[in-house]
């Protein structure tokens, strides 16, 4: 008969993937042993080992688990909220996301490739899956410019989340806000989308008056 948990198994185990983010994040992955873990956690070594076999199985947790945070977080933002505002919204709960876990989407950035091939396609799909849902989001923005040239969504998508991404660096230095700083992002975003909308219109239409009648 397999052994029953503990009640408190899930917060222990919660509690071993922060730390153990902080850890990796700080350290390095590569520089970082379970001994270094059990120490920084506070607990024996063979404990760590109870929850994870190896530290690759631990990791590869670490930035599941914040990417699913994420998929559920942009899950939650309304579909039928007006454009400007949903994608308002969604930059603002990305953040929001991002609060806290700092370490974990910075090994998300920098450390997946460290983990085994299958763990790497199972996050990657995740990370896709994210993309996926920000990408209706935008599409929502300008559905006709977007229908007209599908292969720019994707890039459009993937520099909304670049300007996003690496916030925790960019707070460092303070005098901004998590929610000022995804306002800031959306204005941007939606600003620079108009514009470019515009001066495409601008640029037909002047083809359009220098043809010969």
């Amino acid at each position: 008969m397999a052994r029953a948990k503990a009640a408190d198994h899930e917060e222990k185990r919660r509690a071993i993937l922060r730390t153990a983010a902080s850890v990796f994040a700080e350290h390095g992955y590569d520089a970082t042993s379970m001994r270094d873990l059990a120490t920084a956690c506070g607990v024996s070594k063979a404990l760590i080992y109870h929850y994870y076999p190896s530290k690759e199985v631990l990791l590869s947790d670490v930035i599941g688990d914040h990417l699913d945070a994420l998929l559920v977080a942009l899950g939650e933002v309304p579909s039928d909220l007006e454009p400007k505002s949903r994608l308002r919204a969604a930059t603002a709960s990305i953040l929001e996301n991002y609060h806290e876990a700092d370490s974990e989407h910075k090994l998300q950035l920098n450390a997946l490739s460290r983990l085994p091939v299958e763990d790497q396609k199972r996050l990657r799909q995740l990370q896709r899956q994210i993309v996926d849902r920000m990408e209706e989001v935008v599409a929502a923005l300008a559905p006709d410019r977007f229908d007209r040239e599908p292969s720019l969504l994707r890039p459009m998508t993937m520099s909304l989340f670049g300007m996003l991404n690496w916030f925790y660096l960019w707070k460092r230095g303070g005098g901004i806000t998590r929610q000022s700083y995804a306002e800031m992002v959306a204005d941007l975003f939606i600003g620079g989308l108009n514009d470019a909308i515009d001066g495409q219109q601008n640029t037909v239409a002047a083809a359009n008056d220098s043809r010969p009648d």
